[in-house]
Formats: structure tokens, sequence, C-alpha cells
């Protein structure tokens, strides 16, 4: 129609950002920082415990506190020792970390050795911004892509850890070279990397029978797997997604719908402290606050088994300097022992986030999918902040992004970037990542929008921004 076409604006368009994985401005709880702030510097022990350097697992208040939270958080689904006794989760599993990209760096520190340890695998698409941690580690011609086609290919992983292995003899790669011996830490031969759970960027999660099987490919092949965990509390049911007024309260707690890679870890045929091993365990959980409080509150956890997170709290730079964000972690404390954390989780963030997940996905269908774009369907819940897009063939990605941002104002991620460098199976020039987690609803349908009229109109030589009639 001729409303629908493009004309020269009188004024730039606002920006809108589609890219900026961040929480939304309006749900960051300041208010519940503050209090928690105060209450924390206003008792001495709290503010002298705060103030200093702190132990090197982190303060052990708030490490307990993280243990009793992540035990009610999975209980439903908590996998079962061998007596048939339900897991708990105790604070001499939990190691408090600047947050899941700082945890990474450490424990890349500890448990690797770029000279011994093999490869760095990737599931892929992947969350682009870990690619620097591993290359800063020593692995940048090191990185391999695991292909997800629906599901992380497992049998093609275990031929290429069997291939590595085979080179590594070859040149007879038997110990570490750079690492010393430490009785805290091991150094792994492999390191598995990947975001089990709504993923980032494809907002897929990893099927159960998925999980079990890493777990076995890493335990045969001594590899660490590093899930991010970051986003396991924020999800949604598809069906019945209740009220999505973010206003109002829910009645309901948030949980968990799969068990986590760690508890698979921590109970399949034995557990990761089954006799005969080394103690450390094949898989960690990186957490972090980043998603669920704020990334400015610098706080996360790694959980482990007791070796394992002990290891981290020797990282080098936590012997020196301290336990990080050892004053967030008072406040981070009493977030989470007086109920806020959850409460800002239930009532809060989930019926926000499944909001605008709901806007978003509409408008992709009105806009977006009548041009031939495509998009990942979950069966019963979603969660997370991406969606993953393919493109019509007529269009390439970069091309795409470069012309959403010069004629539309609108910054969108392209598919290539989330490529593992120097090993990229697929080629991802045919997707697009849109967050719907920082801008406001209106602006999500907005963006949709410009997007759909760029799409449409691509190739024009025209320099002017684009208009809306």
């Amino acid at each position: 129609m001729a409303g629908d076409m493009p004309v020269a604006p009188e004024d730039a368009l606002p920006v809108i950002n589609l890219l900026r994985g961040w929480p939304a401005p309006a749900l960051l709880p300041a208010a519940i920082i503050k209090s928690a702030a105060h209450a924390a510097l206003s008792d001495p022990a709290v503010a002298f415990a705060g103030l200093e350097y702190g132990p090197d697992p982190g303060y052990e208040p708030c490490r307990e506190a993280i243990a009793d939270w992540l035990t009610a958080s999975h209980h439903c689904l908590a996998a079962r020792d061998s007596d048939g006794e339900d897991f708990t989760i105790g604070p001499e599993r939990i190691c408090i970390t600047g947050g899941a990209s700082q945890n990474l760096a450490c424990m890349l520190a500890v448990y690797t050795d770029p000279t011994y340890t093999r490869n760095v695998w990737i599931v892929e698409p992947a969350y682009m911004l870990a690619f620097r941690i591993f290359e800063d580690a020593g692995f940048g011609t090191k990185l391999r892509a695991i292909p997800d086609h629906g599901g992380i290919d497992l049998e093609y992983l275990r031929q290429k850890l069997i291939e590595s292995e085979a080179e590594a003899a070859t040149k007879s790669i038997d110990k570490p070279l750079l690492k010393p011996g430490r009785p805290w830490a091991k150094i792994y031969k492999h390191v598995i990397y990947c975001v089990p759970s709504f993923s980032n960027p494809s907002g897929t999660t990893m099927s159960l029978d998925a999980r079990e099987g890493l777990v076995r490919l890493a335990r045969e092949f001594d590899a660490l797997v590093i899930p991010d965990d970051v986003y396991d509390f924020l999800h949604w049911s598809i069906h019945n997604p209740g009220n999505t007024d973010a206003q109002a309260p829910r009645t309901q707690p948030t949980r968990v719908r799969l068990p986590r890679l760690i508890d698979i870890d921590r109970s399949l045929d034995g557990g990761a402290e089954r006799s005969g091993t080394d103690g450390f365990g094949n898989v960690c959980s990186n957490g972090s606050f980043s998603k669920i409080v704020g990334p400015g509150i610098r706080v996360g956890w790694v959980e482990g088994t007791k070796r394992f997170a002990h290891g981290i709290a020797e990282t080098g730079s936590t012997k020196s300097g301290g336990a990080p964000s050892q004053l967030t972690s008072t406040y981070m404390n009493h977030i989470i022992r007086s109920g806020e954390l959850q409460r800002h989780i239930d009532t809060t963030l989930i019926p926000a986030y499944a909001h605008r997940h709901r806007a978003m996905v509409t408008a992709v269908e009105e806009h977006l999918a009548p041009l031939g774009f495509q998009m990942h369907r979950p069966k019963d819940f979603f969660g997370g902040y991406f969606i993953w897009l393919v493109l019509p063939t007529s269009l390439h990605a970069l091309d795409l992004v470069g012309e959403c941002l010069r004629r539309a104002n609108t910054i969108v991620a392209s598919g290539k970037v989330f490529q593992v460098p120097g090993d990229s199976h697929r080629q991802f020039n045919n997707h697009i990542r849109l967050c719907f987690a920082f801008e406001d609803v209106s602006r999500l349908i907005e963006g949709v929008r410009r997007i759909s009229h760029v799409s449409r109109f691509p190739l024009t030589a025209s320099n002017e921004m684009l208009s809306f009639a």
C-alpha cells in the first residue's frame, strides 16, 4: 500500500536497540538494593566484613543464602543420591564470583593449560563475547564448534574428541607445561562451553537426554563442562503465560524445568564424587545475578563439588585481592534472605519479560513472517532474553543489519558474530538475533516494524533515513 512506502523524514528516527542484552532500566530493583545496602552498612559487624578483603570463597552468609535459595529453587527437579535422598546444596559447594564472565576467566586460569588442554568446544551458535575470554586464556587457535541443529550433535562431538586425543598422542602431550602441579586444582584435557537453558542467541534449551549424554562424554574424555546458567530463573509457559502485567503479583513461585547439567553430574551413575574419581567432577554451574538483579551488582557464584569450588577460591587474583564483590555480597545476602530476590523474579521480571516476549513474537508474526522470516518456536516454555530469526533467502544478515542502522536507526545483531572463530561449521549469515529485554514494548514493536520496512526495500540507493507513515 502507498502508506507503507518509506519516505524521507524531516528528523532522524530515535534509536531502537534490539542488540543490547541488558535488563530493562525500568526493571532494575534500585529500591531493593538501596534498602539492602542500608541494612548491611547499618550493622557494624556486616559493614566491617563487607569493607575488608573477605575470605577467599566469599562472604559466608551469602554463600549459605545462595545455597539455600538454589536448593529451594531446584527442589522439585532435584537429582537424588545413591540412597534415594533429595540432594541439598551446601555452602561448601559455592564460591562467590564477580559474575559469570569474570568467573569463566578464573576457571580457565585454574583448570586449564593451553599446552595440555586440547580444545575448547563451543556449542554453536554461541555467545559471542565469550570468545575473547577463551582467546585471552591462550585458546585462540583451539576453539572448536559443536553443531546444534535442533539439538547438540553428540555423535559429532564424540568423533572430534577421539580425533583430538589421537592428535595429542602423536605430539606426546601427556602433561601440562605451563601450570604447576597444585593440590587444590587439576588440569582438564578439554573444555565444553554451552548455554543449556534459553540459550544466547538461539533461545533453545538442551533436552534431558542431551544433557545426560554430554555429561557422559565429559567423563569419558576428561572434559570440564562450563554451562552459563544465567537464564535458568527467567522462563514462562507459552500456552498459559499467566498474568503478564508487570505490576501484578504471581501466585506460584518460578521453578526450573529441567535438571541442570551439574545436577546430572552429581547423581548419574554414582555421581561426580563416585569411587575412583578425583572429586573435582566434570560439570560446574556458572551463575550470576546480572540478569535477575542487575549487572552492576557484580555478584555471581560458581557451584561445583567441594574440591572444585575450593579451587576457584584459590585463584591467584582472589588470594591477593580478596573475595570478589565482597561488599555487594553483603547486599545480596540481605536481598536473598528477605525473600525480595524471589519476589522480584516472580512478580516483576517474569511477568514483564513474558509480556515483552509475547509482544515481539506477535510483531514478528505480523510484520516479518509474511516476508519469509522464520522463528524458533518452543513447545511449552520460553525464557531468557532473545529471539533468533532465519531470514528469507533474498536477504543477507550483514546487509540487513547495516541497512537497519543506516536507514532506520535500529540496531540488530547479525548471526555471523555468533560463529565460533576459525571453526564454524555453519554460516549464520541468514540469521539475526533480537533482544526483547532492554527496550519497552512499544519500541520493540516499532523496531520489528522498521526491520520489516528495511527488508522490503533493502537495496535502495537512497541514503535517506526511512520514515513510516
